[in-house]
């Protein structure tokens, strides 16, 4: 990455992310304080969460949520202090990162985008327990073949649908155990695989629809901003940015319906002028899946305060 004008789009990461510790590389930033404050916006000690749980207790979606959220914040912030953010066009995360997308974004007060993380974290917990689920990776597999798998399964008698659409050859498929397992056998003929993920839900399919109607009341009584930085959707891949966006509903629509995500990354492209990506959060998940889809592009992440600093010479 070069100390240019190029158009930058922050993009932020999702769960699944978490890990044992992950708050232990900010907590001597300038930012730190904000994990009190989140804490007390949605009544969960974080602090605690995010130095001391174990990698089990993180698996829990509402857990594992909260502290995806809250690093996501603390990296935005330290980027802003940082001065590495002078050119960002527009922003984007993956499933959970859309709410620090939209805070980022200037879309969300801080406090407002907590309170609507931690209901969607109990909603999809409490959905996932009423109607236990499987995702799983398909590998070598385009959104036609995707498609065309979860089809056939449906049409044998299971739920299964596509939950994201990643990049080139990369799709997670959602639905009950049953479903996928019929999505894995069949993947081979297609010169696919499948992997399965370890979450305990059917994630961004309608299996979750108990939990968009149980979010619908904590995204009716927040306010959106009426303008603001453009933030690629997942559930179209299309900008937006402000009134129109009409964000309470394609949150809704982003819990029962996939991620397209390699969408929003070309209309980022596309559209804004987009050739370098920064990734803020733990992990480097969406660079990979940046690169696959714009192998011309430059991307680069940024976990830890050190990776930050490392930036800070770049001025994106």
């Amino acid at each position: 990455m070069t100390a240019d004008a190029t158009p930058t789009a922050v993009v932020f990461p999702g769960q699944g992310t978490q890990k044992q510790g992950m708050g232990g590389p900010w907590q001597d930033c300038g930012s730190w304080p904000l994990v009190k404050e989140i804490s007390e916006h949605v009544g969960t000690d974080l602090e605690e969460l995010l130095l001391n749980a174990d990698d089990e207790a993180l698996r829990r979606t509402d857990r594992a949520q909260l502290a995806v959220f809250t690093v996501g914040v603390l990296a935005f912030h330290e980027a802003v202090a940082a001065g590495v953010l002078k050119t960002v066009a527009g922003y984007a995360g993956h499933s959970l990162g859309e709410y620090v997308a939209m805070h980022a974004a200037g879309a969300l007060e801080l406090g407002d985008a907590a309170r609507l993380v931690a209901a969607r974290g109990r909603a999809m917990r409490d959905a996932a327990e009423e109607r236990p689920g499987a995702m799983g990776a398909l590998i070598k597999a385009d959104e036609e073949t995707a498609e065309s798998l979860t089809a056939d399964a449906r049409a044998a008698g299971h739920d299964v649908w596509v939950a994201n659409l990643n990049s080139p050859g990369q799709a997670v498929v959602s639905g009950t155990a049953d479903g996928i397992g019929h999505v894995a056998d069949a993947a081979a003929v297609h010169g696919a695989r499948l992997v399965r993920l370890p979450v305990g839900g059917a994630f961004h399919s309608p299996m979750m629809s108990a939990a968009a109607t149980r979010l619908a009341g904590a995204l009716a009584s927040v306010p959106f901003a009426d303008v603001h930085a453009p933030v690629a959707a997942n559930v179209d891949g299309r900008l937006r940015t402000g009134a129109e966006a009409h964000w309470p509903e394609l949150e809704m629509r982003q819990l029962t319906g996939p991620v397209l995500w390699e969408r929003g990354v070309r209309s980022l492209h596309g559209e804004l002028g987009c050739r370098r990506f920064l990734e803020l959060g733990r992990g480097r998940t969406l660079s990979g899946m940046i690169t696959r889809i714009l192998p011309e592009s430059t991307t680069a992440s940024a976990g830890s305060p050190e990776e930050l600093r490392a930036l800070t010479s770049v001025r994106t």
